[in-house]
Parts: structure tokens; sequence; C-alpha cells
């Protein structure tokens, strides 16, 4: 895959929804997230693209690999990670989004925030000078899906005429950001969720668009064994995702004939990979014998949000 862009397309954008981003753009994210870990694991650890810069980081929920990859990244770059709780800051206190948001445009350079409500992502941008970028709300998750198309294709070295299948909620942030991408990348998209967990009408119909451009399909259907038939790739997350805690034994309830087992890898492609955002509930969305199976490339997968976000912060980051 190559991508011809000047970086100069991105400086200064935010990344909310990679609806907001040209196929091109999203390729070209992958592409330079691909060449950044090359360097890296040939021995370039230290880049200074973003030398004297400070980037807050925002965190409304908790975070494991977000919170790491990204502060590690901005090192990586030469920039100073400022991480903040929600509560740390004056917004756990009723402070407005917008007083915030101009404060820290007086501050650093850039913004990303892990939100509950991705309207509080929209509101953050909207009054603030810098790019504010996702780390996560409940609408998408971009970040982790630059590094999930980074790892399709360091194992399949291709992305148009795949499948991708994904299995479960189909309201999941991660169905948004998997199924945007897989349409701006030419990929096939097949959800196998319940018809009571749908995603996001806006989300569906921009997929659906790009899908027509690229010349790929998006299927949803409720027999999760329809949509792995014959995938290249499999994916899942998490039945019940942080927040949901009060509707969570409904949702596990409705989502157990969506595990993804031995039995439904077996309805793949016999070199189809498997892929997790993490973290995973082991005997709820997925077995043991598959996350540590050889369809798993989840550690793969982990290890590129490191390299997807220095390509984003680098190119965005003015």
């Amino acid at each position: 895959m190559v991508t011809i862009m000047s970086i100069k397309e991105l400086k200064g954008k935010d990344m909310l929804c990679l609806k907001d981003f040209t196929s091109e753009q999203v390729k070209y994210l992958i592409d330079l997230g691909l060449d950044l870990k090359r360097r890296y694991h040939a021995g370039e650890r230290i880049l200074n693209t973003l030398n004297g810069k400070s980037i807050a980081m925002i965190f409304e929920k908790p975070s494991t690999r977000t919170r790491v990859s990204l502060e590690v990244a901005a090192y990586q770059l030469g920039a100073q990670p400022i991480t903040l709780g929600w509560n740390e800051l004056q917004l756990g206190r009723g402070e407005p989004i917008k007083d915030t948001a101009r404060v820290l445009s007086r501050f650093v350079n850039g913004i990303t925030a892990r939100v509950k409500n991705h309207n509080d992502l929209i509101e953050l941008a909207k009054y603030a000078d810098i790019p504010v970028i996702n780390a996560l709300s409940d609408l998408s998750h971009p970040m982790q899906v630059i590094a999930d198309y980074m790892t399709i294709y360091e194992k399949k070295g291709r992305f148009k005429g795949l499948k991708l299948a994904f299995i479960g909620d189909g309201s999941d942030n991660m169905v948004h950001s998997l199924m945007i991408a897989a349409s701006q990348l030419g990929i096939d998209f097949y959800l196998g969720s319940p018809k009571d967990l749908k995603p996001n009408d806006e989300i569906f119909k921009a997929a659906k668009s790009f899908a027509e451009i690229n010349g790929s399909n998006i299927v949803i259907t409720e027999d999760p064994l329809e949509a792995a038939d014959k995938a290249d790739i499999i994916y899942t997350d998490v039945f019940v995702s942080m927040g949901q805690e009060d509707i969570a034994e409904a949702k596990k309830k409705l989502l157990k004939p969506y595990q993804v087992n031995v039995k439904l890898m077996e309805k793949a492609n016999n070199n189809a990979i498997f892929l997790h955002c993490l973290p995973a509930h082991r005997g709820e969305e997925v077995t043991d014998d598959v996350i540590e199976g050889p369809w798993s490339v989840v550690w793969d997968e982990a290890e590129n949000r490191l390299h997807s976000e220095k390509a984003i912060l680098t190119s965005l980051i003015p």
C-alpha cells in the first residue's frame, strides 16, 4: 500500500470520527503508522517531530492501552504529554467544557480526550483552537481503528477483497469506526448482531456512501455464523461497555449467542485472523482458546496502538 499525501492536509484537523476523513487520509495514516513501526523496530525510537510541543490528555474513563500508548507516543515524538483525569480538572466541579477548551488552547498544542459522551467531544472541539483527537467516546474510537487496519494490512498485505465480520453489539463504538474505515478501504463489512442493537443511523449512512464509492459491501444479519462465513477477519468487543453496568445482565443474555468461539472461527476462512480491541472478558464475548489460539493477532494489534498514535499525533498537531 502506497499513499501519497502532503502532511499539510491534516495539520490542525480534529479527529472525532473517521466519517469526517477522506479515504485517502485514512490510508495515509495507516501507511504512516506502518512506516513509523518499521523505523521503530530498526532502532529509530525518538523522532522529535513534535519537539517542544505539549499535548493535554483528558481521561474521563479508565484506560490501559490508550493512556500508556499515547504517553509513550508523545514522548517518542518529542512532545510533553500532560495526563489529566476529568475530576482532576475543574470539569469535575462543573466548569463548562467550552471554558476548559479555550483555556487549554492557550497552553498546549493539542488535546486528546477519552469521554463518556461524544457530544462533549464535539463541544470541546468547537471551542478549542487546537486539534481535538477522540481517544474513545460512546460513538467512535478512531485511533483504535487505525491500529486495527495497520494490523490487517500487516497480516493480509491488502484491503480490497477482504471480508471483515464483527460479531456482537451492533451499536458498539468499535462497530461504527470499523464500518466507516472498512468502507473507506474497500473491505466488505459484515455485522452479526441482534436486531435490537443497531448501528447509529448517521454512521451507517456515511459508511454506505463510502462503500458505494469504493466498491465494498455492508451486510447486517442476526445470524453470527452467516456473518462469519468465509470471513478473513473476525472482530469482537466486550458485550458491556463502561457506563452500561445498569443494563449489564440484560445485554449479556441478549448477546450470549454472539460469542466468538472455535465453532464460529471455523466458519471463517482457513487463514482468518481474530482481533479484539481489549480488554477482553474471556468466556463472554470470546473464549480463551480463540484469543490464545492460532487465529489471534491481538498482541500485534495492541502494539500498533503506539505506532498508529504517533502517526495521528504527528500528522494532526501543528
